[in-house]
């Protein structure tokens, strides 16, 4: 018999197989049997339809408000080392703004520099 690959949403080993399918009874992820993770990865593009990875640099392309400051983050501020992230709220890169801090911002407001 067969080992079946844990699922790579949640890690479940209790995949089935089903007309050339590997389905997941826990979280219900289907992918095909030769799919690997990578092509399954979390793909984030620029406002310019330019793919954004981890530790790139983008300029925001607008002024964004930011609740609780006192000013927005400027049209042209460059930010640094971002990492993306998966959220429900449209928020997908995670950074660090200077005179901000720690900030999310959505990836259609910034450019790759």
């Amino acid at each position: 018999m067969d080992t079946l690959p844990n699922c790579p949403e949640c890690g479940s080993a209790y995949t089935y197989e089903d007309r050339g399918m590997l389905i997941c009874p826990e979280c219900g992820h289907e992918w095909t049997v030769g799919e690997s993770v990578e092509e399954t990865g979390l793909v984030v593009k620029d406002s310019n339809g330019n793919v954004l990875e981890d530790g790139d640099t983008v300029t925001v392309i607008k002024d964004l408000k930011v609740k609780g400051a006192s000013g927005a983050i400027k049209q042209g501020t460059k930010v640094k080392g971002i990492r993306l992230v998966e959220s429900s709220d449209g928020h997908n890169i995670d950074c660090k703004v200077d005179g901000f801090g720690p900030m999310k911002l959505k990836s259609e407001f910034v450019k790759k520099a």
